[in-house]
């Protein structure tokens, strides 16, 4: 993934009661960096992969404990049969799965036929590209509710392999320079790091 260096908080450090992976719920513990969205994910930097999204660990919260003895009663007379779970009535946004980078290899059936399809998305009006696998963009174009598809603009494009390499070069070249036109994608090219030969055999 790319951000501006403007938009990161890099280098910061959790020692497991902090946060957990956003898929699994499970305790993180190591380096991660804050974007200026408010999103957190693994590694020092984005360029330090895998870059998987955490959140904060909700459980780690210290619970209110009574503080004199009718308290106390009150809390052991009371009928809780009927209370909705805290969990079931808090709809926080962050438990909505974030697209995660994921960039897809070719296979070799993909070098016969000579192209393949990559798939990325872009994050709201922000200059923020990531490149995902189909099924992350599948569920963004089918606006799946568990997914935070109201944020991303998916997309994807053709992408040469074989022939030769100013031929390769130049087609994905004017691919992508279209895709950006069409679809006003300002810098895309820059998050590809301008490397229209990649996968090139």
């Amino acid at each position: 993934m790319y951000y501006p260096k403007s938009q990161i908080k890099t280098n910061l450090y959790t020692n497991g009661d902090e946060f957990v992976y956003l898929s699994n719920n499970q305790p993180y513990t190591g380096y991660y960096f804050k974007t200026s969205t408010g999103q957190y994910f693994t590694g020092k930097t984005p360029d330090d992969r895998p870059n998987l999204e955490i959140t904060f660990n909700l459980a780690s919260t210290e619970d209110i404990i009574p503080t004199n003895q009718s308290d106390y009663s009150v809390l052991i007379n009371t009928d809780l049969s009927n209370v909705t779970p805290y969990n079931n009535l808090v709809k926080s946004p962050s438990i909505l799965i974030s697209p995660t980078y994921n960039a897809p290899v070719p296979t070799q059936q993909d070098y016969q036929i000579g192209e393949f399809r990559r798939y990325f998305c872009k994050k709201g009006n922000e200059i923020l590209y990531l490149e995902i696998d189909k099924n992350t963009f599948d569920k963004l174009v089918a606006k799946d509710p568990q997914y935070q598809f109201s944020l991303y603009q998916p997309f994807n494009l053709p992408w040469k392999l074989t022939g030769t390499q100013e031929e390769v070069e130049k087609t994905n070249r004017n691919i992508v320079a279209l895709t950006s036109q069409r679809l006003k994608l300002p810098e895309f090219g820059r998050y590809l790091k301008d490397d229209y030969l990649k996968y090139y055999k």
